[in-house]
């Protein structure tokens, strides 16, 4: 598992790319109009808009508390320091856990029994694999820090014991929060936008112009945020 990981590290990039086109492809419904009648959509939508945002707030809290540099080195898998403080006090990969939330509400949103039931749980393997590897490099170069650390936290599952004191203790850094986080904010969001308008026509009332409008205004108005933030961030002139 771990060679797997390592590999998988190396292209996990293209894993996400991946992944979000995967959300396309034609699939049979996990919610149908024969089986919960005509407001069937109703259940995807609002099941998955709360697994997905649940999953970006994880991801969220994570770097604005405590962010932990772990981009990997030359395709490898790479950590400066063993960060243990903020929601890794909770948690040892909530960034993965928010990723993981992340897919899985905008796989359900999408309405695809297809990715629910094949893509997500490659996914999960997948991501299992990854950490596997991570806590391998990680034991070899912390050693006992790294095992003590490991024995009071858990892999996947977030301890909420302490939360509260952890927020009131530390500083929410927004400017760091919006400086990482734009990127996948800008295809969140792009995503949820297309997936909305073009699954769901209820929503617009089955009119072709006015989901061709709301396009429209709002992935241009995504995508002028997107490269506000980036000419920021180039410039210098915001830093976290």
């Amino acid at each position: 598992m771990i060679s797997i990981g390592n590999f998988f590290f190396r292209y996990r990039n293209f894993l996400f790319m991946f992944l979000y086109v995967a959300l396309f492809i034609p699939s049979t419904p996990l919610f149908s109009p024969a089986v919960f009648g005509e407001n069937y959509y109703i259940l995807p939508v609002l099941i998955g808009l709360i697994i997905t945002v649940s999953g970006q707030l994880i991801r969220g809290a994570t770097i604005g508390l405590a962010y932990i540099i772990r981009g990997g080195k030359e395709g490898k898998v790479y950590a400066e320091d063993l960060v243990t403080s903020g929601i890794f006090n909770h948690c040892r990969n909530p960034l993965y856990v928010g990723n993981i939330l992340m897919l899985c509400g905008v796989g359900v949103l999408s309405n695809s029994l297809l990715y629910v039931a094949v893509f997500i749980p490659f996914f999960l393997f997948v991501y299992q694999a990854i950490v596997l590897a991570e806590e391998n490099f990680l034991r070899s170069k912390f050693s006992v820090k790294y095992d003590q650390y490991a024995a009071t936290v858990n892999r996947w599952v977030p301890s909420l014991n302490g939360l509260s004191a952890t927020f009131h203790s530390m500083q929410f850094k927004w400017k760091r929060w919006v400086l990482k986080e734009y990127n996948t904010q800008y295809i969140w969001l792009s995503g949820i936008t297309l997936i909305l308008l073009f699954r769901y026509p209820e929503l617009t009332h089955y009119d072709a112009g006015l989901r061709n409008t709301l396009l429209a205004i709002i992935l241009p108005l995504l995508g002028f945020a997107y490269l506000f933030v980036r000419y920021l961030k180039k410039s210098g002139k915001m830093k976290e």
